[in-house]
């Protein structure tokens, strides 16, 4: 199911833009899913306009430019699984039929997670904690019901998410208080239960900090060493104009590749705002109270050097991409377009971000460009 790992050379795109005001020369007559066609899938995170096809155009160019799609919310448990015994599965369906109809490789983001988790799951019909014989039986229903509802279909499930703190020891959540820490072990094998050819992954941000990381390396080897079923790792590259660094991110994807596992970029886009505070994808994280013209720059448009700025990042970021190809399953953008992008309100709300390839009249950037041109990038 994984793309052949192949240099591609394509078309001069990146030496046509203006430097004044990046006007760009038309595009190589190519595509980002045909330009890294014979290395990685390219993938776009799509939400529910795209997936309900109100977003005709958003849709057309989802269609034209990626080979591979993940779910914003729609398999998240609160949307899918909002009550004990009822499923909603219209948005989950419609966007597998998205993807089946274009012929991409279809991600389910997520089984297992602290968040967007209804309250009714930790809990019995009295309001008590579950025990975990019965939080497991639960975790187990869930996992068995909607991965095996699409099984064959889906081919890839970001299993557990977010289970790490950013000193690499293990979240303090329902799922880990409730269960223990093999809670995580127990996802992966239902999975595998319910789909034994599905790709599964563990999915998590600030991945290129080394104590994170280290935490997600012994994760992986206890779960290798205790026969589970483990794939690949999503590193999310949540990123910012000035991290991670090159070194960090070609250590990191060297890390998880030298396990045996498939590496991903799951949940690509890069935050051009001034920093808010540290560092995070947490999505609990809100600082609302932090919104001043010096954290929200940008609000008329984003300047040309900051456009420069940009694509030079994705230039750096695809050269390390290149350069672990034979490692690499996806890179995923985590929105389409400018305007569909989560971190327009996190982490503080309101702001106005240019962290993705598309503008928010779905024009091509300057990083399009560029990513288009890296795909020429092959290390020595």
């Amino acid at each position: 199911m994984f793309a052949k790992t192949l240099r591609r050379t394509l078309p001069v795109a990146l030496a046509a833009l203006t430097v004044v005001g990046f006007t760009a020369a038309a595009h190589a007559p190519t595509s980002l899913k045909n330009a890294y066609k014979k290395d990685f899938f390219i993938g776009v995170a799509i939400n529910g306009q795209q997936i309900s096809g109100q977003d005709v155009k958003g849709d057309a160019i989802i269609a034209e430019q990626f080979s591979s799609i993940s779910p914003e919310n729609a398999l998240k448990w609160s949307l899918l699984h909002p009550q004990l015994d009822k499923y909603t599965w219209d948005a989950a369906d419609k966007y597998v039929e998205f993807g089946e109809k274009n012929h991409m490789f279809i991600v389910g983001h997520n089984l297992v997670w602290h968040s967007q988790v209804p309250g009714w799951v930790f809990r019995d019909d009295k309001g008590n904690l579950l025990t975990r014989d019965a939080l497991l039986e639960r975790m187990h229903d869930h996992i068995r019901t909607v991965v095996g509802r699409y099984k064959g279909r889906i081919q890839s499930w970001d299993v557990v998410n977010e289970a790490l703190n950013e000193d690499g020891t293990l979240r303090q959540s329902l799922w880990l208080k409730i269960i223990g820490p093999d809670f995580i072990e127990k996802a992966f094998q239902y999975a595998h239960e319910a789909d034994p050819q599905a790709q599964l992954t563990y999915n998590d941000y600030n991945l290129e900090n080394e104590p994170k990381r280290n935490g997600a390396i012994a994760l992986i080897k206890k779960m290798q060493a205790d026969g589970i079923p483990i794939n690949c790792v999503g590193i999310q590259g949540h990123d910012h104009m000035d991290w991670p660094t090159e070194e960090q991110e070609d250590s990191t994807i060297a890390a998880f590749a030298a396990l045996g596992l498939k590496v991903s970029i799951s949940e690509l886009d890069i935050d051009v705002l001034p920093s808010a505070g540290p560092i995070t994808a947490d999505v609990s994280a809100n600082l609302q109270n932090q919104q001043t013209a010096n954290r929200n720059p940008y609000v008329n448009g984003l300047p040309d050097s900051v456009q420069k700025d940009l694509a030079a990042r994705y230039t750096m970021l695809f050269h390390v991409y290149m350069k672990h190809r034979k490692e690499m399953s996806r890179v995923t953008f985590w929105g389409l377009s400018d305007g569909d992008s989560w971190l327009n309100g996190f982490p503080v709300r309101g702001r106005t971000n240019y962290p993705l390839l598309y503008d928010r009249q779905l024009q091509t950037k300057p990083a399009y460009d560029a990513v288009i041109e890296a795909a020429k990038y092959k290390a020595k």
